[in-house]
């Protein structure tokens, strides 16, 4: 991942003074994640500039972690070289003390506006243009974008080479880069906790207040947890909490941020609906994830046992630490059990269960694995009931910040229209003799349906 910060500014080579690295030298940096290289394409009187080459090793990012983590998805991905949290942390540690907008040789330079101009590259579009612009554009940078073939030469790819040019001071640049580059990755390579407010609050200085995309930025900065984002937000604009907020005061980027976590919420209510329904007592939530469903249901008295299993060993974690599980005032001892292990494998821990919850999780598989998980939950197991919900791939056309045949996660696998998800139910049936019940969840639209459907299965 490259990122390229220029001046036309005279004399141009005083870049050198203020970012603390010399033109004539090419510089080094450690990092635990591989190297940045720090050098000047281009040191004249009348134009100067500075490069930032990060060369991310991805055996680095795995090494020492294990199968516990999703071995196979930490190697397949585009964290070696799409920009993203990686970059930004390479960014503070090369450039700190100018992101301070401190020179000891030019402070006055460094207290000024000047011409600029940076480029990042590759920039993953999480969201698209639309919200790119709105991110930058307020703060005064022109945005130019220039997409970045795929395979093939797919114009289609949702990776891009950002150009912004305008006056500021360098510091202002700086910290606007490292603030947004994640949050246009909408990704960090790090666990995220309250040490991040402060980082996004000093680097945000004089300008996230105001931002008309702060909600989203504070959001995706701090990797959707709600808590951390409120408390933020608080910190940020005290008088302007969230559940204070005028409807008509509300900005497209809100609205877009906030559907979704609404929607999470319904889905929830809606998979503990079905649960009560179906007159279960024990039940498995499958890709449990964090715990969001296991902390509603063990509020729940009809509920007398509760089992998560995921793949990922940092997602129990977190899930244990939400649950409170051994803490006082946590749950009995043995109500809730969090399992590591994958839906692929038939499993006994839990394979007596009432009934199963897979909660957004089947369109995370690849297709080719569906197969397996059907015939563990459904031909193995059989509990009573299986909920499955998962996205309603019609609705997509309702997302104006979504391109075209993009899904809305990039983890995403596949997105099923109803037709298709109706399909694949009806299958499950007649292989495993069960039936099913369809609805959707949150907003119905008279044309495109729910956003999230849901398939109640029963036998």
């Amino acid at each position: 991942m490259f990122l390229s910060i220029a001046t036309t500014h005279q004399p141009a080579t005083d870049l050198g003074y203020l970012l603390n690295k010399h033109p004539d030298r090419r510089h080094e940096l450690a990092l635990t994640y591989g190297k940045a290289l720090i050098f000047y394409p281009e040191a004249s009187e009348s134009r100067c500039e500075a490069a930032l080459v990060l060369d991310v090793d991805p055996i680095g990012l795995v090494r020492g972690k294990g199968q516990s983590d999703g071995l196979l998805d930490q190697y397949v991905n585009d964290r070696p070289y799409a920009a993203s949290s990686f970059l930004s942390v390479a960014l503070n540690k090369a450039f700190r003390t100018a992101m301070n907008g401190v020179s000891s040789a030019r402070q006055e330079l460094a207290d000024s506006a000047i011409s600029l101009e940076a480029v990042v590259t590759p920039l993953p579009l999480r969201g698209g243009e639309a919200v790119l612009r709105h991110l930058f554009e307020p703060l005064g940078w022109q945005v130019d974008l220039t997409t970045i073939p795929g395979p093939q030469g797919d114009a289609s790819s949702r990776y891009v080479r950002l150009t912004l040019r305008g006056t500021a001071r360098l510091s202002a640049l700086l910290n606007h880069l490292y603030v947004l580059i994640p949050v246009m990755d909408d990704a960090k390579h790090y666990w995220v906790g309250d040490e991040e407010i402060d980082k996004l609050l000093k680097r945000g200085e004089g300008w996230l207040d105001t931002h008309p995309a702060r909600e989203l930025i504070v959001r995706r900065y701090l990797r959707h947890r709600g808590v951390l984002a409120r408390a933020a937000l608080e910190r940020l604009a005290p008088e302007t909490q969230d559940d204070a907020l005028e409807p008509e005061a509300r900005s497209e980027s809100e609205d877009t941020l906030e559907r979704p976590i609404r929607l999470n919420d319904l889905r929830m209510e809606a998979v503990v609906d079905a649960l009560r329904t179906s007159g279960a007592k024990a039940i498995a939530d499958l890709g449990c994830g964090e715990g969001k469903l296991l902390q509603l249901l063990v509020r729940e008295r009809w509920v007398t046992r509760l089992i998560g299993l995921d793949p990922a060993a940092h997602e129990l974690e977190r899930a244990s630490r939400r649950l409170k599980l051994g803490w006082p005032g946590g749950p009995p001892e043995g109500r809730v059990t969090l399992l590591h292990g994958s839906l692929t494998y038939r499993d006994d821990r839990w394979a007596g269960v009432d009934a199963a919850a897979l909660v957004e999780v089947i369109e995370h598989l690849d297709p080719d694995r569906l197969p397996l998980v059907e015939r563990v939950v459904f031909g193995a197991a059989r509990p009573r009931a299986v909920i499955v919900t998962t996205p309603n791939a019609d609705y997509n056309a309702l997302f104006s910040s979504l391109p075209a045949g993009q899904f809305r996660h990039r983890d995403h696998r596949f997105e099923w229209s109803r037709v298709e998800f109706a399909a694949w139910a009806e299958r499950i049936c007649a292989a495993f003799t069960y039936q099913v019940a369809f609805s959707g969840i949150g907003h119905h639209d008279d044309t495109f349906g729910a956003p999230t459907q849901m398939a109640v299965f029963t036998r």
